[in-house]
C-alpha cells in the first residue's frame, strides 16, 4: 500500500514540475520585460508580446494536446512536452533580437501547452476524494508559486548577468523532467480505431482567438474605431460563430460544449478566468512601479514580490485539502474577498510607500489566491463524470490561460491609455504613472468582484424541489 502511495506521489511530482516550470518561466520574463524593452529598443506595447505570444500559443494548442492526451501514452506525450519546452528556453536564452525572442517564446509555449493540457487529468485520475483535493491544491500551489517565485529568481539573474539569464534555470529542469516523465508516468492508453481531430474547428478557434487578443492589445495604438480594430472584431465574431456552430454539428468536437450545462463547471471556469485577470493586473505593473517609480533594482523588486509565493504555498494545500473534505463554496468566496483587499492596498501606492506595505499587500494577495485556486480547481474537476476528466482538464487550463492573456493585454492597454491621458493634461511623468497605475488597479478590483460573483453562483446549493 505504501509503495503504491509513493508511486502516486512520485507521478504527481513529475506532473506538477511541468506546470511549475511553465509558470516559472512565464513570470521570470514579467520582471525582465523592462530591461528587455530597453536593451532591444522596443515599446511597452511591443514588449508585451513576449508574454502574450507565449500565452496565446499555449492557449490555442490546449484543445489539440488535450485531445491527443486521450489516445497517446501520457509518459511519451509529457516527455515530448518537456523537450520542446527546453529547446524553446535555450533558443530564448540565445536570442539577440526581438523577432527571434518572440519565435523562441512561442516554441516554449508549445511544450508548456502539452504539459498544462494533461496535468489536471493525470492528477484527477491518480487520486480520489480528499487526496484528490489535496493533490490538486498542491498542483495549483506549485503553479502559482512558479508564477510568483519567478520575479525573485529573475531579479537575481538580471542583476548578476542580464535578461538572457532568466531562461537558463528551466532548461536542466525540463531535460530531467523529460527523462522521468518517460520512465514514471502512465504509459497505457485506451485503444481507439482512429484519431479524429477537428482541424477546421481548430483553425476557426485559432483565428478567432488571435484576432480578439490582437484587437485588445493594439486598440490603444491603432485607435478603437480604426478600420483594423473593427475588422479584427468582425473576424473574431465570424470565426467564433463558425467554431461554435461547427462544434455543435460534428460528433468529434474540439470542445464538447455539452459539458457547460454543468453550472459549477461553467461558472467555476469563469471565476478562474476572472481571478487570473485580477492577479495579472497587479503582477504585470508592480515590477514597473518598483523599478521605474521607486528606482529599486531587479533583485530587490523580486524579493518584494516573493511574499506572495510564501503565503500562497501555505494557504493553497490547506485550502485544497479542506475543499476535498468539506466542499469549496465558502473558500472560493473568501479567496476573492481577501485578494480584492490586497488590490485596494496596491491602489494606494505612491513615491513614498514603505517596503513593509508592499510586502504586506503581496502576502495578502498570496493568501487570497491560495484560498481560491485550490478549492476552485477541485470543485471544477469533481463536477464532471470520470469519462470527461480529460476534457475538463483542458477547458480549465484554457480558462486559466485566457485569464492570463486577457489580464496582460487589458492591463497594459488600459495603463498606457490612462498614462497618456494624464500626461496630455500636463501632469509630471511620475504623477501620470501613479494615476494610471491606481486607475488600472481599479479595473483589477472589478475583475476580482466578477470572480466573487461567478464563484457565488457556481457553488450556490440548488434548492430541493418539493416532491
Amino acid at each position: 500500500m505504501s509503495t503504491a502511495k509513493e508511486i502516486k506521489w512520485t507521478m504527481f511530482i513529475v506532473t506538477a514540475i511541468g506546470n511549475f516550470i511553465a509558470m516559472l518561466d512565464s513570470s521570470t520574463v514579467s520582471l525582465a520585460l523592462y530591461p528587455i524593452a530597453k536593451d532591444l529598443g522596443v515599446t511597452l506595447s511591443q514588449i508585451q508580446w513576449v508574454m502574450v505570444g507565449y500565452m496565446l500559443t499555449l492557449t490555442i494548442f490546449l484543445p489539440f494536446f488535450g485531445k491527443l492526451g486521450d489516445i497517446f501514452p501520457k509518459n511519451k506525450l509529457y516527455s515530448i512536452g518537456f523537450l520542446i519546452f527546453a529547446a524553446g528556453a535555450l533558443s530564448s536564452f540565445l536570442s539577440q533580437n526581438y523577432l527571434m525572442l518572440i519565435i523562441s517564446r512561442c516554441v516554449e509555449a508549445l511544450g508548456a501547452s502539452v504539459m498544462l493540457s494533461n496535468a489536471q487529468a493525470i492528477i484527477a485520475t491518480i487520486f480520489k476524494n480528499a487526496r484528490r483535493g489535496k493533490a490538486l491544491g498542491l498542483n495549483g500551489c506549485l503553479v502559482a508559486i512558479g508564477g510568483m517565485l519567478g520575479p525573485a529568481i529573475g531579479g537575481m539573474l538580471i542583476n548578476k548577468f542580464d535578461w538572457h539569464a532568466v531562461f537558463v534555470p528551466c532548461i536542466p529542469v525540463a531535460i530531467a523532467g523529460a527523462y522521468y516523465a518517460w520512465r514514471i508516468l502512465p504509459s497505457h492508453v485506451t485503444k481507439v480505431k482512429s484519431f479524429k481531430f477537428d482541424y477546421k474547428g481548430f483553425l476557426y478557434f485559432t483565428v478567432s482567438l488571435f484576432a480578439l487578443l490582437l484587437a485588445i492589445s493594439q486598440g490603444y495604438q491603432w485607435g478603437w474605431t480604426s478600420f483594423k480594430i473593427v475588422a479584427l472584431g468582425v473576424i473574431t465574431l465570424v470565426f467564433g460563430s463558425m467554431f461554435y456552430i461547427r462544434d455543435h454539428r460534428i460528433n468529434y468536437p474540439l470542445i464538447n460544449f455539452s459539458i457547460f450545462h454543468i453550472k459549477p463547471f461553467t461558472f467555476g471556469n469563469l471565476a478562474v478566468m476572472c481571478s487570473y485577470m485580477a492577479m495579472f493586473t497587479n503582477s504585470i505593473l508592480l515590477p514597473f512601479y518598483l523599478m521605474e517609480i521607486l528606482k529599486l533594482d531587479a533583485f530587490t523588486s523580486g524579493l518584494l514580490i516573493l511574499p506572495y509565493s510564501l503565503t500562497l504555498s501555505f494557504a493553497a494545500p490547506i485550502s485544497g485539502s479542506l475543499a476535498g473534505k468539506y466542499g469549496s463554496r465558502y473558500l472560493t468566496i473568501a479567496g476573492p474577498v481577501v485578494y480584492i483587499t490586497a488590490l485596494i492596498i496596491f491602489s494606494t501606492f505612491n513615491t513614498t510607500t514603505p517596503m513593509w506595505e508592499i510586502v504586506l499587500a503581496s502576502g495578502i494577495m498570496g493568501i487570497g489566491n491560495g484560498l481560491f485556486q485550490s478549492p476552485s480547481n477541485n470543485a471544477i474537476m469533481t463536477s464532471v463524470h470520470k469519462k470527461d476528466l480529460g476534457i475538463a482538464s483542458g477547458i480549465l487550463a484554457l480558462s486559466r490561460n485566457m485569464g492570463n492573456i486577457l489580464g496582460v493585454a487589458v492591463t497594459i492597454t488600459l495603463f498606457e491609455e490612462f498614462r497618456e491621458f494624464f500626461l496630455s493634461h500636463s501632469q509630471p511623468y511620475e504623477t501620470a504613472f501613479l494615476n494610471a497605475y491606481h486607475t488600472t488597479m481599479g479595473f483589477g478590483i472589478l475583475f476580482g468582484a466578477a470572480c466573487l460573483t461567478f464563484a457565488y453562483i457556481a457553488y450556490k446549493p440548488e434548492k430541493k424541489q418539493a416532491e
